[in-house]
């Protein structure tokens, strides 16, 4: 049996474990979360190098993109660097492969993205690929990098000058303390009800909202019917969304035992699939792996 295990800087809470069989294989897949302790989240990864099969990174990125510029978040290269003979991944692999797939897939197969579709994405830099193919299928998008990583009210709306700015203000960021760019541990479980007093239209006023779970949970306002596109979620985060007035859910991993799990988990079990480091994985290869899984978006209408 293959073991791939998650280390988190996210809530304890959210811990799951599951078996599943995978191209005839047995897979045991659980998450460890660490409620935002560095130092907790790299001993568990000491302790579990040369033990398992292949370990995510979850509640946290080593590597943003921004066109064809990759910046290495320090924290996560900390995390990353812990495991000697493990593999270890951040989901950055799927992020480019899976989520473009699960647009492209939304909009020959569903309703769920017309021409011109209004998105607001909470973050492109974290999620590139899926920015890129919103563009290409024609939706009209709205990046909120900056609206709620920096509190600055501007909406970003080409890749251009996502690139631009990007090149300005991550080379600095990246060296900060994570928990400073992104909600860890406790965080998780509480709105900012300030920004969402400030910039929860950016919200009402699209057709489809899109990124991170723990980002786009944290500053969501009451809305109407609105399409989320996330990553994973819980039967709590589905009872979230329903309150919330959200109309449906996407999710661009697939479901196991009532949950699905973060592209860092999912990545981590291709990697154990094909025995290579991620470093030596073409993206081709990940496409093909995910078309013979069968791995399609997980769709869940809410109303």
């Amino acid at each position: 049996m293959k073991r791939v295990v998650s280390v988190s800087l996210g809530s304890s809470k959210r811990d799951h474990r599951v078996k599943v069989e995978l191209l005839g294989e047995q897979f045991e897949i659980s998450r460890i979360g660490t409620d935002g302790d560095l130092e907790k989240a790299i001993q568990t990864i000491r302790e579990l190098d040369g033990n398992v099969d292949a370990i995510g990174l979850g509640g946290i990125d080593v590597y943003l993109y921004a066109g064809k510029t990759c910046y290495a978040v320090r924290d996560g290269l900390k995390l990353m660097e812990a495991a000697r003979r493990t593999p270890v991944v951040d989901g950055s692999g799927l992020k480019n492969t899976l989520e473009r797939e699960t647009v492209y897939y939304l909009r020959e197969n569903t309703g769920l993205l017309p021409p011109k579709t209004a998105v607001l994405m909470v973050s492109a830099v974290d999620r590139f690929g899926m920015a890129e193919a919103f563009l290409e299928t024609g939706c009209d998008v709205t990046f909120g990098d900056l609206i709620f990583a920096a509190g600055i009210p501007y909406a970003i709306k080409t890749l251009a000058e996502l690139e631009e700015i990007a090149k300005k203000i991550l080379p600095d960021l990246v060296k900060l303390p994570f928990h400073m760019l992104y909600p860890t541990g406790k965080k998780q479980e509480v709105q900012d009800e300030e920004k969402i007093k400030k910039y929860g239209h950016y919200y009402q006023e699209a057709g489809v909202i899109a990124g991170d779970y723990h980002l786009v949970r944290r500053y969501m306002p009451a809305l109407n019917g609105q399409t989320i596109i996330t990553n994973t979620t819980t039967a709590d985060d589905v009872k979230f969304l329903k309150e919330k007035g959200a109309g449906c859910l996407v999710t661009t991993t697939p479901e196991f035992a009532g949950r699905s799990f973060g592209t860092n988990v999912i990545e981590g079990v291709l990697v154990a699939i094909l025995q290579k480091r991620w470093e030596e994985i073409a993206p081709e290869e990940y496409l093909d792996l995910l078309r013979r899984l069968d791995f399609r978006p997980r769709i869940v209408h809410l109303k």
